[in-house]
Parts: structure tokens; sequence; C-alpha cells
């Protein structure tokens, strides 16, 4: 943890990006070698970025801009073992990922959307507004959270990147949001979506049994038992929380597999990243991958030439005279009028 945090910011959002009264397209791309591992020090004639398979005039500085998160967590009836294992992770979000001058912003949805912690550097803040969520509702209003997220982010100050971490599942259940209309916020605030996505029928199977003091509020609960006459944890066993279940449930979750997988589609195309977890560990490992992925990128910007509105652009961006390398940066995308 502590080399993640020492790591070195070497490309930032362009100057261009916040100066400019153009809108720009930014373009967040990662360069690895052949055993991945990341490559520093590329200058922006180093990099060739197409539209459309036209090279573009692209922009690059080397100047860092805070950042401003929103982790958006789902906790709706089947996220309860999500919900445990987010625990203690408050201080990788501000510390590795937001980093430095950093501010961070905790939202939840399930049935509705509720923010729990307004932008802040305060570590303690986000580690106690995520230790107090609690399972409630039973949808995952996703494109609605995204939404909300979006109107957080467009009230920060100019000058900063914008990036919304999800921990949900894949698929929306009921929102009042729109598909079209989100992707068109995100598209115009330049906002890089990551997702943390996990399945709901195995979450369950991985959470320790439970006692009936686990169940109270943290603030209600007793550590220890801090003297012979002093009140002891209730440590009644508790049944699993194996989530909504049933055969109609499953039987529902399989009719949902037709509908958009939201965690491909933004991050695809905004220049994140979707990775899945399973167990705590695997969930604090994928934060820090995230986190050093941001924080190695280069972000590059251009103009575009306009086009159909509605029409798909596809960017894709090469190391000159460099084949050998691996570059990830956005699928594309749809020009607005």
């Amino acid at each position: 943890m502590r080399v993640a945090i020492a790591i070195v910011v070497i490309t930032c959002a362009g100057w261009a990006q916040f100066k400019s009264t153009a809108p720009l397209v930014v373009a967040p791309t990662t360069v690895t070698d052949s055993k991945g591992r990341y490559v520093d020090g590329l200058m922006p004639e180093d990099l060739i970025l197409y539209d459309n398979n036209v090279p573009q005039a692209i922009q690059m500085d080397w100047m860092t801009y805070p950042i401003s998160l929103v982790v958006a967590v789902q906790t709706s009836s089947n996220s309860g073992a999500v919900i445990d294992k987010l625990g203690g992770s408050g201080i990788l979000f501000t510390q590795l990922l937001a980093a430095d001058a950093g501010e961070t912003a905790v939202i939840s949805f399930s049935d509705e959307v509720k923010v729990h912690q307004e932008f802040t550097s305060n570590p303690d803040s986000v580690i106690h507004s995520l230790r107090m969520l609690r399972k409630e509702g039973g949808d995952a209003h996703i494109l609605d959270a995204m939404r909300q997220a979006l109107l957080m982010l467009e009230q920060q100050p100019p000058g900063r990147r914008r990036i919304i971490l999800m921990i949900a599942e894949k698929r929306d259940r009921s929102s009042e949001a729109k598909l079209p209309e989100v992707m068109e916020r995100v598209q115009r605030l330049n906002a890089a979506i990551y997702w943390l996505a996990y399945s709901p029928f195995l979450q369950p199977f991985t959470v320790r049994p439970k006692t009936a003091e686990d169940l109270k509020p943290e603030a209600e609960r007793i550590k220890f038992q801090e003297c012979a006459m002093c009140p002891a944890p209730d440590n009644t066993p508790v049944p699993a929380d194996l989530g909504p279940g049933g055969l109609m449930y499953g039987l529902g979750e399989l009719m949902r597999l037709h509908q958009p997988d939201l965690s491909s589609l933004f991050t695809k195309t905004t220049g994140g990243r979707a990775l899945n977890f399973l167990k705590k560990n695997a969930l604090e490992q994928a934060i820090q991958l995230v986190s050093e992925e941001v924080h190695r990128q280069y972000v590059l910007s251009f103009e575009p030439k306009g086009g159909e509105p509605g029409k798909f652009h596809a960017v894709r961006v090469a190391v000159r005279d460099r084949p050998e390398l691996k570059v990830r940066t956005r699928d594309g995308y749809w020009a607005l009028q």
C-alpha cells in the first residue's frame, strides 16, 4: 500500500481541457509493456490518437490536477455481503485513489439515491459514511445514482479530474433516468467511470458468520467487555444473510441478462476499467489497481471535428514506432450537438 501511495503522478488532464471554450474529448490512456508494467515518460509526439482512423492533434500537459471522486455503493437487499466488505476500505479511496488534494463523496442507491457524504478530504468522514451503510430496498437504480454523482461533480470547481467509482452489479433495476441522458452527461463532463462489480448470487457465501452484536448500529456495538460487571457483546449467532434468494428471484435474474451491461458500456466509452471481485481482499486489490492506473495514465484531449449528432466515433491510441507496447484508452464517443 505504501508503494502505491508513493506513486508519482506522471501525467494528468491537459490544461487545455480546462481553459478551452471548445468542447473537448478526453481520452485517459494507459501504456504498458509486455510484462504489464506501466510505461512512463512518453511525450505528446510519441502518441498518435485516431478518431475514426483519422490522426488528431492532441494536447497533454504535465500539470497535476486534483481528483474529485464519487463512490457510489449499491445497498439493495442483495448487497449485504458487499457492504460488510467496505467497512474498512475508506482509507483506500481517500489516500490511494483521490490522493493528495483530492476530495471524496459517498452516495448509496437502491430504490432511491442517498448522499451520505459530500466532498471531503477527511478520510475519517469517508470511513464513517461507508461503515454506516445498511441494506435498504430491493432495486438498483444505477442510472439514477450516476446522474446524482454527475450533478455533484458538475458543482465542483474547474481544474479537477472527475471520477465515479461504482460498486454495484452490472445491470440497472428500475431507474427513472434514461441511458442516453446519463451517457450524454458523462461525455459533456468528461468523467471517467470505474466499476467494481460483484455477483449477487455468490457474495452471501463469502461473509464470516454474524452475531446479534454485528447487526446493531455501529455506535451501539460493544467492541469488548471492559470489566466483569460491564455489559458483554451479544455473541448469539444469527442466520446467514443469503439475500433475496428463491426460485422466482433466480428466474428474474436470468431474465435480466438481456439488459445492457452498464459496467462494460460506461467504462469502455470513458476510458475507465471494470473489475470483478468476490472476497474482501480482492475488493481491496481492485481499489489499489484502479488507483495505480489513474495516477499512471496519459490523459489526452482533442477537439472533435463535429459530425452527425448521435454518431459513434471510434477512438484508439498507438505509440509511435513502439508496436510491442500495449495501449488502452476509451473505445470512442458519441458526437454531440
